[in-house]
């Protein structure tokens, strides 16, 4: 049985600056660990720019001269997982729920299978043919990726968050990051334009498929704006928290 204030809504979010996005990931979390009210964010960027996660080193994952050549910022999350190039063509989704919402989100394993199963099954209906479900969290096509995602956990909730390409310049990601440092098997070692792949569709239709997934409502945003504000100053504009070693 679903937590009593399990009920999802869901937003598309216009923050912006890319520091405000990655502020509103962790505003979402702390609110859902305040009230236990659960949210499905959806946002598009219209920059490029870099996300790192939490433990990632500059200098392995990215090409800091490329990017300072194309104007291309590099940024950090609050959650896990490796470097992904975010820009014109991706859409983004933010997950936020109480580990009550249902069994199995108390541990990373299980959240991770919880969620991906049911994007996977999502996704499949689509598309009309098999996702595959590879590495930790990824989603893939004829073992090409086309989505990756990640978690950060609090002490009552959990935000999962993602990305899936749909019509993104891939050529770029190999001007501004090498090869990652850590690989899923499945890669085997393939570059970034034979390991990656576009869907090729609407953000519109992805977002209700997800939507539909959760059993998500439509809503405003709630009123966070000056907790992103705080975050921003604090942590996501700083190239102290952005380029630590």
């Amino acid at each position: 049985m679903k937590h009593p204030c399990s009920q999802i809504q869901s937003f598309v979010n216009a923050a912006a600056t890319p520091a405000e996005h990655l502020a509103w990931d962790e505003a979402l979390l702390e609110y859902c660990e305040q009230t236990g009210l659960s949210t499905l964010r959806f946002w598009e960027p219209d920059t490029y720019f870099i996300v790192l996660g939490l433990a990632n080193e500059v200098a392995k994952e990215t090409n800091p001269a490329a990017c300072e050549r194309l104007g291309i910022p590099i940024l950090r999350r609050c959650s896990g997982g490796g470097a992904v190039v975010q820009g014109p063509g991706c859409l983004n989704y933010s997950l936020v729920l109480p580990l009550a919402f249902t069994p199995g989100l108390e541990t990373v394993t299980g959240a991770n299978r919880h969620i991906m199963e049911r994007h996977t099954a999502a996704l499949s209906e689509l598309l009309g043919r098999a996702v595959e479900w590879r590495g930790c969290t990824d989603l893939a096509l004829d073992g090409r990726k086309f989505s990756g995602n990640a978690q950060r956990r609090a002490r009552h909730s959990l935000l999962f968050h993602g990305t899936f390409l749909l019509n993104f310049d891939l050529q770029l990601v190999s001007q501004v990051m090498p090869q990652p440092s850590r690989q899923p098997g499945y890669r085997a070692g393939r570059a970034h334009g034979d390991f990656l792949i576009n869907l090729g569709m609407s953000a519109d239709v992805v977002c209700q498929s997800l939507r539909t997934a959760w059993n998500a409502g439509k809503s405003s945003p709630p009123q966070l704006e000056a907790r992103v504000d705080a975050l921003v100053q604090e942590k996501y504009a700083r190239i102290e928290w952005n380029l630590r070693r």
